[in-house]
């Protein structure tokens, strides 16, 4: 996703957070900024602040918009009154929150958004003994609760919902974590062994020689 706001104590916080929540996070510091990595990077989901330098944050939701991308949009704003959530949501917005606001909150609307612009998806993924519940936050194996870090779960998630397609690498960096990772590191690798590792026998996940990864049979 990317967070665009020019406040740049908020935008770490926010971003922080919600890396935390093993969500992938770009910045934006304002609007044009924003419209160069939208242009370049597709999106499940933008958190706008509407009060941006450079180009509106109204502007930028408008181009969003007009783009026919299927990036949801969460437009942020000092600005609570009626009147102002009704204009945000004129220009195209899919959900408005007004500052200041519970972090819980934005991570609940941020993941209800991402699930409108991907493809549905069941409640619970599974692949044999293996299952995943996105909402629960609860992964589970032949009936053994996982015990899994944020990004071992989002890893597990992905591969999962994938349904058997190979999953390259770079989609794993893409998806999991951001921009701010080296396309370099061998943090997808080594992070895909220690989940091998808590799923235990026998192996789930595949490595496709010069392909990327998949779960279930090779």
């Amino acid at each position: 996703m990317l967070v665009v706001e020019d406040h740049r104590t908020l935008s770490a916080l926010i971003t922080a957070g919600l890396r935390r929540e093993a969500m992938a996070v770009d910045v934006a510091l304002d609007g044009h900024a924003a419209l160069e990595q939208v242009a370049a990077t597709r999106y499940d989901v933008v958190v706008l602040d509407r009060d941006l330098p450079g180009v509106h944050g109204d502007e930028v939701c408008r181009r969003i918009v007009a783009s026919a991308a299927d990036t949801r949009v969460l437009m942020l704003t000092a600005a609570g009154t009626v009147r102002d959530r009704v204009e945000g949501l004129g220009l195209g917005a899919d959900d408005y929150l007004p500052k200041p606001f519970d972090f819980a909150e934005l991570v609940a609307r941020i993941r209800a958004l991402a699930r409108r612009s991907t493809p549905a998806l069941p409640p619970v993924l599974d692949n044999g003994d293996l299952t995943l519940d996105p909402n629960r936050r609860v992964a589970m194996r032949a009936g053994r609760r996982l015990d899994l870090s944020p990004k071992e779960f989002a890893v597990l998630e992905h591969l999962l919902a994938a349904a058997g397609r190979v999953v390259p690498t770079e989609e794993l960096l893409e998806r999991v974590w951001d921009d701010a990772t080296d396309p370099f590191t061998s943090t997808v690798k080594t992070t895909i062994g220690r989940l091998r590792a808590k799923l235990g026998q026998p192996p789930a996940i595949h490595t496709v020689r010069e392909g990327g990864y998949r779960i279930g049979a090779p």
